[in-house]
């Protein structure tokens, strides 16, 4: 294994988030706050441990996916484990537990909270929460991807490792103008977010950290009641980007270079669209009898939906007292997540039309065994390799999510409670329902639980393998053996 790679990678994220800290050290001195200092200090730490591990550059730049998947899962817990030290610090929030949890939520964009009162915290510590899930959203390594030099396909290996969804393709051929690409969009989407958020007179301090809570999905917002208390022209804005952030990137890159025909014609983000006006429609049934008005329904049914397919998390009305019926309906849209390639997560759109597309494949088998029949997307076949890591996916999520809901039943919380905490983080969504419905929190749960929760997040963020790739010892041997193996 190439260990010194690793570490080079490793290096330049650290250095990376404490130049990032410095953004929350310059919120702090706007608003006079001493909780700036705190990030001063461990961000010029990060800065100097990062040089350390990249002062020397890699004699061999080339790794495989066994390295990009190790860079991966230790990058994360690095990120989340030095972005929690200025939480801690400054006792805004004292348990190490507790600051770890709010920070994976955050870098994880899943936004699960053990806050009771986030209106009581320090502008400088709301900002970085929320920073976070920018950070997270399109993944730190992606950014790093368009400055560190690697050789071959080591690139490829990397984004593989960090991305979102079944597969990963190139926009363009370098995998360096790819992640630049992503950013780009990424970078314009936000901002056109937040000038329409101030256009609604939303505060710049409320816009920007809302805007970051939006592009990564997140949902951290500054609000105890995250954005009920905001008037409907800024909920609307923040459904219509929720949505948008869930897309497929590879879509907007084909509407900016004039080929929108293909954008249109691809069949996730189709059936995406399709699942989203369903629910909204039946929600909105539902909530006819109880809204005041048909208008305040529709947006209601809209922003939630929205809300929970892309992952956000973000809430403007407690739907912890709907009917069964929309609470069921949200809670598969948990499950399903937004497109692969998006900043959301869940399982992912396209996961699961191959997999309907499976089933109906072997139905077909039994009435013709000798017929032969291949899956398509977009028209195109769909690789056995590409089913088999699907199938696989799917099978070690529930496994996991039913290990995990069953740790965590421990603590004698009812059955509602546990299913949706787990469904919450594992898919990165936030909020659940019972104890950990919209205008409740994590903070119900016992350290072992919360850990339980944050192996859920980071594993859900980063497609399950790059976090249960530690814990294999095999990797441990190869890794302190240096050996390399293909």
């Amino acid at each position: 294994m190439n260990r010194r790679i690793i570490l080079y990678i490793l290096g330049h994220v650290v250095k990376l988030e404490g130049v990032l800290m410095m953004l929350p050290c310059l919120v702090a001195l706007i608003y006079k706050e001493k909780a700036g200092l705190y990030f001063l200090a461990v961000g010029a730490f990060c800065v100097l441990a990062g040089a350390l591990l990249t002062i020397k550059k890699p004699s061999n730049h080339v790794f495989y996916l066994k390295e990009g998947c190790i860079a991966t899962a230790f990058s994360w817990i690095l990120l989340s484990f030095f972005g929690c030290l200025p939480f801690v610090f400054s006792g805004e929030i004292a348990s190490f537990t507790d600051a770890l949890f709010e920070t994976i939520s955050g870098f994880t964009t899943t936004g699960a909270s053990i806050l009771n009162d986030v209106e009581q915290m320090s502008k400088s510590m709301l900002f970085w929460r929320s920073f976070t899930h920018w950070i997270g959203g399109m993944g730190v390594l992606v950014f790093l991807l368009a400055i560190i030099p690697l050789s071959g396909g080591s690139h490829i290996n990397l984004m593989k490792a960090e991305s979102p969804g079944p597969s990963v393709g190139k926009l363009v051929p370098k995998v360096r103008y790819t992640a630049r690409i992503l950013y780009i969009i990424y970078f314009a989407l936000t901002l056109i977010e937040i000038i329409f958020l101030l256009a609604g007179k939303m505060p710049l301090f409320d816009s920007l950290c809302t805007a970051f809570g939006t592009a990564g999905t997140g949902g951290f917002g500054t609000k105890n009641d995250s954005l009920m208390g905001f008037s409907p022209f800024i909920q609307w804005v923040v459904t219509i980007f929720m949505i948008l952030f869930g897309v497929n990137f590879n879509a907007y890159y084909f509407i900016i270079f004039r080929n929108i025909k293909k954008a249109i014609s691809m069949e996730e983000v189709r059936y995406y669209f399709l699942i989203i006006f369903t629910a909204i429609g039946i929600i909105f049934i539902n909530l006819l009898n109880t809204a005041e008005r048909i208008s305040d329904a529709i947006r209601q049914a809209s922003f939630q939906v929205a809300s929970i397919i892309t992952t956000t998390g973000f809430s403007t009305v407690d739907f912890n007292m709907w009917s069964q019926t929309s609470k069921s309906v949200l809670v598969l849209l948990m499950f399903v997540g937004a497109c692969a390639g998006s900043t959301g997560g869940g399982i992912k759109v396209s996961r699961f039309v191959v997999l309907v597309k499976t089933v109906g494949k072997e139905l077909g088998s039994y009435l013709h065994p000798k017929g032969i029949k291949k899956i398509k997307i977009d028209g195109k076949p769909v690789e056995h390799e590409v089913v088999r890591a699907i199938n696989v996916y799917f099978i070690t999520f529930m496994i996991i999510f039913a290990a995990s809901v069953f740790l965590v039943s421990f603590e004698g919380k009812d059955m509602v409670t546990n299913f949706t905490a787990v469904a919450a983080t594992i898919n990165n969504i936030g909020p659940g329902l019972e104890l950990v419905g919209p205008t409740q929190n994590f903070s119900v749960f016992g350290i072992f639980s919360k850990y339980v929760l944050m192996f859920d997040m980071l594993a859900g963020r980063l497609e399950l393998f790059p976090l249960l790739l530690i814990f294999n010892p095999v990797m441990w041997k190869d890794f302190f053996k240096g050996k390399t193996r293909r």
